[in-house]
């Protein structure tokens, strides 16, 4: 009798031991599954980050209106949710529509973070004599596409450096890696997914808009989207 109870008992312990090695590891690779909390935001990036609509069909995106200094000094492309036809066909048929977002930190799109702005919609560049178009238009970022930080930048050359975003139905962004000053900002789409020359030399480190097209020829159908050199004179 007692043979069977101590069976009995070794059978429950064996069991019982089973079981909360089994809640052990189950509550291991849950904890192992969590991510850690990102790190606090860095206030420094609190501000007002103007960017550029641009679109292509239905689809839009922003980029970031980047300079040399704290916290603008970040080149950044996301993709825009987008329900507002009337936002759509202005950033379609316009050269250029800019935002104005209330102050908000960086970081979160820095971090690839879906996040919502409200921002002043301009057409034309909302510090140089834009126009007011929306007002307080709520903009849902969706999917970051591109991140550069200008904390050390490659030094102002004639040779030119453009990175590479692929978009829906094999379209490409390039968008120009920014020097040291004097350089410039510029975003073109690629309508044909081509392989092609997207390094080159200039006759100066800002070119005309034509001399970069010209070079960029094999690369098929393009349209020029957005071109800056203000904010980055010497």
């Amino acid at each position: 009798m007692w043979r069977h109870m101590n069976k009995s008992i070794a059978l429950i312990f064996v069991l019982f031991t089973m079981l909360l090695s089994a809640t052990f590891f189950s509550i291991a690779a849950t904890s192992a599954e969590e991510p850690a909390p990102p790190p606090p935001l860095d206030p420094k990036y609190m501000g007002i980050h103007g960017m550029v609509l641009v679109a292509n069909m239905s689809s839009m995106y922003a980029s970031h209106l980047p300079m040399y200094h704290e916290p603008h000094n970040v080149q950044l492309i996301y993709t825009i949710e987008n329900k507002n036809l009337s936002l759509m066909r202005l950033v379609l048929d316009a050269d250029l529509v800019t935002i104005k977002p209330k102050p908000f930190n960086l970081q979160h799109l820095m971090r690839g973070e879906k996040f919502t702005v409200v921002a002043d919609v301009y057409l034309g560049h909302f510090e140089r004599g834009g126009m007011p178009t929306f007002k307080d238009l709520p903009l849902n970022f969706e999917k970051q596409l591109y991140l550069r930080s200008l904390d050390d930048p490659e030094k102002s050359h004639i040779r030119h450096k453009y990175d590479t975003v692929d978009l829906p139905n094999n379209k490409r962004l390039l968008v120009h890696r920014i020097q040291t000053a004097p350089s410039y900002d510029q975003l073109i789409l690629l309508f044909d997914n081509v392989s092609c020359m997207t390094e080159f030399a200039t006759a100066t480190a800002v070119p005309s808009e034509s001399e970069i097209y010209h070079k960029l020829a094999f690369c098929g159908s393009m349209k020029p989207l957005y071109y800056e050199t203000y904010d980055f004179r010497q």
